[in-house]
């Protein structure tokens, strides 16, 4: 008799696996529909699942060497509304216009376990500008911003 055990799979673990494996549509499953991205160069939040989606499909071809070096989890409040929700924090490094970047994922979990609100940190100032430039760039090309 073969036994199957089925390990749970959190909604962080899945949205690094997705990352990892460039997958933009199992992104575009873990995030809720009014899901808010908070980005570090723009002060207003990217709003609704289309508009998250096409950007992380930007910035999935934006950066090079991309990685998750570490996590933690809890509790934090929301920006949107201050409700206190559970939360991951995802480090990463990566490098972008020959810049290499350390940052941070601040994911906040809605109840049914998707991805309510994210926010991104990004050091240092010289790597938050390249990035930021690249992905405006990249923005304009898939029609999702116009020009500036």
């Amino acid at each position: 008799m073969t036994i199957k055990v089925v390990w749970p799979v959190n909604t962080a673990d899945r949205f690094r696996a997705a990352v990892d494996n460039r997958d933009l549509a199992a992104l575009e499953d873990l995030f809720t529909d009014d899901i808010r991205l908070y980005s570090p160069v723009k002060f207003t939040p990217f709003e609704g699942k289309p508009m998250v989606t096409g950007l992380f499909g930007v910035l999935l071809r934006t950066f090079e060497d991309f990685r998750y070096v570490g996590d933690h989890t809890g509790t934090a409040q929301t920006s949107a509304d201050g409700a206190t929700l559970p939360s991951a924090v995802l480090l990463f490094r990566a490098t972008a216009g020959g810049r290499e970047i350390h940052g941070i994922d601040l994911l906040h979990f809605a109840e049914d376990g998707r991805i309510k609100e994210f926010t991104v940190m990004v050091r240092p100032r010289s790597a938050v500008e390249a990035l930021g430039q690249a992905v405006l760039e990249g923005l304009v090309a898939d029609g999702l911003v116009p020009a500036p």
